[in-house]
C-alpha cells in the first residue's frame, strides 16, 4: 500500500474527543507529547494521606487499581499531579485511566504521556484534574493500569505435564512523587498455590503478609517520614498459573466498508506465541492425547475462542499452511453473539508460536449512520480476536479503517470500554485496489501494549462521502467497458486484407 499523508503522534485521554481530521488526502498531525527537561522533580504540592495498590495476577499479565487520598498542600490551587514509573516499565505500561473514585460517572481525567528522559530513573504520565483542586482540600483518585511483559517462569523449563510456576517482583512502596503517610498492597493470585513469597521485618508489626485465601496483603506501612520515590525492599512472589500466558507480538485488523455493498468485511491476522514455561523434553503426543481426555489443566495454548457481534456471517480461518480444518462456527441470530472456535493444528507451549488470520463480514446498516446529507458515523469495536480467561497481551496492534473512494474530512474517536490505549499514531492515505480511479480513504491507527480489557471499547469514525461518489465505480466500469468495445469496433472496422493494385 502506498500511503500519500505524512504521520504523526496523537496523544491524550482516550475518552476526550481525540481526532485525526483531514480535509484533503495529504494531511501532517501534530505531536502533543509533553518535554519535560532532564533535570525535572514533579513540584512538592501534593500529600498522598493514604495509598491502596491492588495488583491482579489472575490473567498472563499484571493489572493494578491504585486508589489514593490526594490532599493539596500549597497555598495555591493545583491542577496537575504527576504519576511515576520506573524507567524499566514504563514502555510495558498500557490502558492506564484515571477517574474520581467518589464520583465515577463524571468520566476520565486527561492524561497526558511526556517525553522519556534518559538521566531520569523515573518517567512520568501528568494527569490533568477537571477542576483545580484548592489549598487544603482532597480528591480520591482510582488510577488503574496494566503491565505487560513482566511475569517470568519459574523454573523456566517443565516436565510436559509439569506444573507451572510464574514469578513477580514489585517495590514494597508504591511509586510516588509525593509524600505518603499510609499505605497498603493487596495482591490477588489466580489460586491459593503460592510456594514462595517476601515476609518483610520491621515494615509493620505482626505477620506481614496477610493471608486469607488466595489474597495477601502487605502493610499498612507508616511511610509519612520516608523520601518521595523511596521503594523500599523488594517483594517477590511465585505462584502457579494452571493456563498459558499468551502474548501477540503483532496484530493487523482491517476494516472494509462498502456503500456499493452494504457490507462490513473485517480481517484480523495474529502473531501468538506463548511466554510461559518451555519443554524440558521433548514433546509427546501420546501424552497430550491423554491429558486431553481427561481434561487436566495445561500451559499449553490449544484452543481458542473468538466471539463476534451479533449478525457475523461468512468466518473464515486460515494458518500458514491453509484452511484451519478443527474449526466451528455458530452464527448469532438478531442479539446473541456468534463464535467462532479454532484449535491449532498443535497444542503451543511455552516458547512456541502459532500466526493465523481470521475474517467474516456483517450488514453494513448495524454500524453505520447518516449524521447529515454526506456525513457518516462508523462505530465498530477497536479490537475483537481471542477471549479467553487468561487474557491476550498485545505488543503492537495495526488497524486500518478502509472507508469508499471518495471520502474526506475523516475523524475518529475512541470511546467507551477499560483499559483502552492512550497513545495512538494515526496516518491518513490511500489505498488502490481493483477498477479504483485515485484510491480508497484508508485510517491508519498503530498503537503498543493493548490488553483484551480493550475489547469493548468502540471505534467512532465520521467522514464526509459525496452523494456522487457512490456512482464512481460503476461510472469507471462502464468507462471501461464502452472503450473496450469502442476499440473492438474500430480494430474490427479496420480494412487489413491485400488487394491488387
Amino acid at each position: 500500500m502506498r500511503l500519500f499523508s505524512t504521520a504523526a503522534v496523537l496523544c491524550g485521554l482516550v475518552t476526550t474527543s481525540v481526532y485525526a481530521a483531514a480535509t484533503t488526502n495529504d494531511t501532517t498531525y501534530a505531536s502533543t507529547r509533553l518535554v519535560l527537561p532532564n533535570d525535572f522533580k514533579p513540584p512538592r504540592v501534593f500529600k498522598n494521606t493514604n495509598l491502596l495498590r491492588n495488583t491482579n495476577l489472575e490473567k498472563g499479565y499484571v493489572r493494578e487499581t491504585v486508589n489514593v487520598v490526594v490532599e493539596n498542600t500549597d497555598k495555591a490551587p493545583q491542577d496537575r499531579y504527576f504519576l511515576p514509573f520506573s524507567a524499566d516499565i514504563i514502555n510495558k505500561v498500557g490502558g492506564l485511566e484515571v477517574r474520581d473514585k467518589n464520583a465515577p460517572k463524571g468520566g476520565k481525567f486527561e492524561v497526558e504521556s511526556t517525553e522519556l528522559m534518559s538521566s531520569s530513573p523515573n518517567q512520568y504520565f501528568v494527569v490533568h484534574f477537571p477542576e483545580s483542586l484548592k489549598p487544603s482540600a482532597q480528591i480520591t483518585l482510582s488510577i488503574s493500569y496494566y503491565i505487560l511483559q513482566t511475569l517470568e517462569p519459574l523454573p523456566a523449563a517443565i516436565e510436559q505435564d509439569g506444573k507451572q510456576y510464574l514469578s513477580y517482583s514489585f517495590p514494597a512502596y508504591a511509586t510516588s512523587a509525593y509524600p505518603t503517610d499510609n499505605q497498603k498492597t493487596k495482591i490477588k493470585f489466580p489460586n491459593s498455590d503460592v510456594p514462595d513469597y517476601t515476609e518483610t521485618s520491621g515494615l509493620k508489626s505482626g505477620t506481614d503478609p496477610e493471608r486469607q485465601g488466595s489474597t495477601y496483603t502487605y502493610g499498612p506501612y507508616k511511610t509519612s517520614d520516608a523520601l518521595p520515590g523511596t521503594a523500599g525492599s523488594t517483594i517477590s512472589v511465585r505462584y502457579e498459573f494452571t493456563k498459558p500466558v499468551i502474548a501477540c507480538s503483532l496484530l493487523e485488523r482491517d476494516i472494509e466498508v462498502s456503500h456499493w455493498g452494504g457490507n462490513l468485511a473485517t480481517e484480523e491476522r495474529l502473531w501468538l506465541r506463548n511466554d510461559g514455561a518451555k519443554l524440558s523434553k521433548h514433546f509427546s503426543r501420546v501424552g497430550w492425547a491423554m491429558k486431553t481426555y481427561q481434561n487436566l489443566p495445561t500451559s499449553a495454548m490449544s484452543d481458542l475462542r473468538v466471539p463476534l457481534r451479533p449478525g457475523s456471517l461468512d468466518a473464515y480461518f486460515i494458518d500458514d499452511i491453509g484452511n484451519v480444518s478443527t474449526s466451528r462456527f455458530r452464527p448469532g441470530h438478531k442479539k446473541r453473539e456468534a463464535l467462532l472456535e479454532l484449535k491449532p493444528r498443535y497444542p503451543v507451549f511455552g516458547g512456541w508460536k502459532y500466526s493465523f488470520r481470521i475474517g467474516w463480514n456483517n450488514a453494513l446498516s448495524s454500524f453505520l449512520r447518516k449524521a447529515g446529507e454526506e456525513s457518516y458515523v462508523l462505530k465498530v469495536p477497536f479490537i475483537e480476536g481471542p477471549k479467553v480467561p487468561e487474557g491476550v497481551q498485545y505488543e503492537k496492534v495495526k488497524l486500518r479503517v478502509i472507508l469508499p473512494e471518495g471520502a474526506k474530512d475523516v475523524k475518529y474517536e475512541l470511546v467507551d470500554g477499560a483499559g483502552m490505549p492512550f497513545r495512538i499514531d494515526s496516518e491518513l492515505g490511500l489505498l488502490k485496489t481493483f477498477m479504483d480511479t485515485v484510491g480508497r480513504t484508508v485510517l491508519t491507527l498503530k498503537t503498543e501494549n493493548v490488553a483484551d480489557e480493550a475489547r469493548e471499547g468502540q471505534l467512532v469514525v465520521t467522514y464526509d462521502y459525496p452523494a456522487f461518489a457512490i456512482y464512481r465505480k460503476p461510472l469507471t466500469i462502464a468507462g471501461g467497458l464502452f472503450t473496450v468495445f469502442v476499440t473492438v469496433w474500430l480494430v474490427g472496422s479496420l480494412d487489413v486484407s491485400i488487394k491488387k493494385r
